[in-house]
């Protein structure tokens, strides 16, 4: 699921508030150790969902930047271009690309593009929010593998192959005859090999995974999903496709979505039960979070809950929905939002007896260690 800022509703303006954002500050020592870890999204966003927009380019707001740093983030892999809808998927996608070239530009005081393991480390010590180009549907590929290299060159360095439905690559998570990849779509993933881009299968159907997990060259991504041992829907993970990817040296993500509880209704120990569940099947050193989400909250939740049916409603028309998504369920965990939703998340994982090693590497260093296989030095 991904209800972001391109499918998020439009709220009420009303609903606003600003916070000052001052510039970005190189960070300093600290009696809290946790404040010098690097915590990595691998999936998420940074806008204000209380604006009214439909653009998945990053909203830079004084509040948006202000909530990024207190939340101690240091990098999100944003999606950018195409992932459903009327638009010519290649243009949209050089579109989102260049309009994101521009504000990290216009910000560059503030955050910075992520091409490499050093950039993020390099974030941290600057006291930026790198942002990592990702794509969440492989559509814009057409029937040209080497469009893989263009988008390579432009500075992408994650690409999920499919979203919830099938497309040329691949079945996703919703296609009811789970086919697994097409040849084209084992050509794109050996292309994306070449050019050294992270294959993220979220969303895929579960021979999408499998088969993709066993023919790349390089360990391969489930940066935002749940555990279908807990909670059993398509956009949830099997064991057998956790235990594959963590075997061949990959990363998965656990989101902070409504699919990691039955009743759609999450809470914070969900996803713990989630992350503590894929760590038993993966080990801890594969297990992250994509959280799916921005750090800023949404502030009028009635005015969204009175207008959430008619989003859900769109999604199933255009196709798109997936199997647990309701206008009774939020796109998020009730009670992880906001900038301390990181910090929340590790108090939760110290009271289950996590120690601290553990935690630093879900909250961050796996991602690292899984980028720099990918990526190289």
């Amino acid at each position: 699921m991904m209800i972001d800022r391109r499918e998020l509703l439009t709220l009420s303006a009303a609903a606003l508030t600003t916070v000052a954002a001052g510039p970005a500050r190189a960070r300093t020592s600290s009696d809290n150790p946790m404040d010098n870890w690097i915590i990595v999204n691998a999936l998420g966003g940074l806008g204000d969902p209380n604006l009214p927009g439909d653009s998945l380019v990053p909203d830079l707001s004084p509040r948006v930047l202000a909530e990024a740093h207190a939340s101690g983030l240091t990098m999100v892999n944003i999606t950018l271009g195409y992932v459903s809808g009327p638009e010519e998927p290649f243009e949209a996608s050089v579109r989102d690309i260049a309009a994101t070239d521009r504000l990290i530009r216009e910000h560059a005081a503030e955050v910075t593009k992520i091409l490499s393991v050093a950039d993020i480390r390099k974030a941290k010590t600057d006291g930026k929010i790198g942002l990592l180009y990702g794509f969440q549907n492989g559509a814009m590929m057409g029937n040209d593998a080497s469009r893989v290299d263009v988008f390579a060159n432009l500075g992408v360095r994650v690409f999920q192959l499919t979203y919830n439905p099938a497309n040329q690559i691949g079945d996703g998570s919703m296609a009811s005859q789970n086919r697994g990849l097409t040849p084209f779509g084992r050509e794109v993933v050996a292309r994306l090999n070449e050019q050294r881009v992270m294959v993220d299968l979220s969303h895929s159907g579960e021979q999408t995974c499998l088969e993709a997990a066993r023919i790349s060259r390089a360990p391969i991504s489930i940066n935002h999903t749940g555990c279908r041992a807990l909670v059993d829907l398509p956009r949830n993970k099997t064991d057998a496709e956790l235990r594959l990817v963590a075997e061949r040296g990959g990363f998965v993500g656990i989101y902070f979505m409504p699919f990691v509880n039955k009743t759609g209704h999450a809470r914070a120990e969900d996803v713990v039960a989630h992350i503590d569940h894929a760590v038993k099947v993966c080990g801890e050193d594969h297990v992250g979070i994509g959280t799916d989400g921005d750090v800023s909250q949404i502030d009028d939740l009635d005015a969204y809950q009175a207008a959430l049916a008619k989003e859900v409603a769109e999604r199933r028309a255009a196709g798109i929905s997936a199997a647990g998504e309701r206008p009774d369920t939020y796109p998020f965990v009730i009670d992880l939002r906001g900038p301390d939703q990181f910090q929340k998340l590790i108090r939760l994982l110290q009271a289950k007896g996590y120690s601290q090693n553990r935690i630093e590497k879900i909250m961050g260093l796996n991602f690292l260690r899984y980028a720099q296989d990918v990526w190289g030095a």
